[in-house]
């Protein structure tokens, strides 16, 4: 028999992630959890312990920051900078005709800002600026103008409702989209908010997925609720949902395995994994967010429409935007699915997560001021 492949590293890019190894298995118990609740003693879950030696898994740590848009700026600059570029290009000492605005709308496609958003900003042009000179300044101010108005709609903030006690997140994505930075990220915001988080290391395929989680309820005080790696992620977020309310947290954010979108026995786990939540609070998960890797281009529109089919993705953290030059890509998801979009990351640092402004995405995108 040969060796099961190790798992793979969360930085590696989605589209040359090799398959996953054998998906997480659930007991049949799992499926009537009010009567195995009561029998269930050494798989119980353990709280956090701090680790000794420490993790080898790194959390970076901060350094002195730039104002935000500063670093969104500098984080969207490769998206930028080839974006903006290709549109000087076509527009240097050109009047704007038919010509020109065909070659205007396959940049804005090949920028991956959807073929909707690419008509809307070229038929902008020619209705108020046919025939006539052009600059790239022009083009800039039009693109960022029609960027914002698709985003406008889905910049909405995370709200954390004080009914549900504690609010329960549900962290779901493919491998390597940043899911367990971001839960940290988020968890450090919440409690610097003044909130008592818990964390539930549910990525139980991985080992390093559940020392990183471990690590991040160390800076942010926050107890992790963990198994052995290959413990069942059902039963572990059973358990996560009812200590949660036991100790009257405020908020539950419990990671998952990364799952490839196209792995219906995956996909099916992770419907197991939300029944069995609901098990403990009907009205749980108040949050699912999807987190997206900005690197996978237009991937990451298909891996919005079956998480969103099987999961009920209710929000999206769109992450590594630093990392591609092809962060239009976020304009063309909320232009097709319309979801909200909460947090952007453009880097490692807690500092680099931050809430999503719709404008000045726009602006830095398109390069203007």
């Amino acid at each position: 028999m040969l060796p099961t492949p190790a798992p793979p590293p969360d930085d590696m890019p989605v589209e040359e992630v090799p398959l996953p190894g054998p998906p997480e298995t659930t007991p049949d118990y799992v499926e009537d959890i009010e009567d195995a609740a009561a029998t269930r003693q050494v798989d119980a879950p353990t709280a956090f312990v701090p680790l000794d030696p420490p993790a080898i898994v790194e959390v970076p740590l901060e350094a002195p920051r730039l104002g935000w848009f500063a670093r969104l700026a500098s984080g969207l600059k490769r998206s930028s900078d080839q974006l903006t570029g290709s549109i000087t290009s076509v527009f240097t000492k050109r009047k704007l005709d038919a010509a020109t605005l065909d070659e205007l709308e396959d940049v804005l496609i090949q920028a991956d800002l959807g073929i909707e958003t690419a008509m809307a900003i070229t038929e902008t042009l020619r209705r108020d600026r046919f025939d006539r000179d052009v600059t790239g300044e022009d083009v800039r101010a039009v693109l960022a103008a029609e960027i914002e108005k698709v985003l406008g709609p889905v910049a909405r903030p995370l709200v954390v409702g004080s009914a549900q006690k504690p609010f329960v997140i549900l962290m779901i994505g493919v491998n390597g989209s940043g899911k367990t930075t971001t839960i940290g990220k988020l968890a450090q915001k919440f409690a610097a908010e003044g909130r008592s988080v818990m964390l539930a290391a549910g990525d139980t395929f991985r080992a390093a997925a559940i020392e990183q989680l471990q690590i991040w309820g160390q800076r942010t005080n926050a107890p992790v609720i963990s198994r052995p790696a290959g413990s069942d992620a059902s039963g572990l977020a059973f358990d996560a949902v009812t200590e949660a309310r036991a100790q009257g947290r405020d908020v539950l954010i419990i990671d998952t395995a990364g799952r490839l979108q196209n792995r219906d026995e995956l996909m099916n786990e992770l419907e197991k994994v939300i029944r069995v939540i609901k098990k403990v609070d009907p009205t749980a998960p108040h949050a699912t967010l999807l987190t997206l890797d900005a690197t996978t281009g237009q991937n990451a529109l298909r891996q919005v429409e079956i998480f969103g089919q099987r999961a009920g993705v209710t929000g999206l953290v769109m992450t590594k935007l630093d990392g591609t030059a092809r962060g239009g890509i976020l304009v063309a998801i909320a232009r097709k699915y319309g979801l909200p979009v909460h947090f952007i990351g453009v880097g490692e640092g807690v500092g680099d997560l931050e809430p999503f402004t719709a404008s000045e995405f726009a602006r830095a995108i398109a390069g203007t001021e």
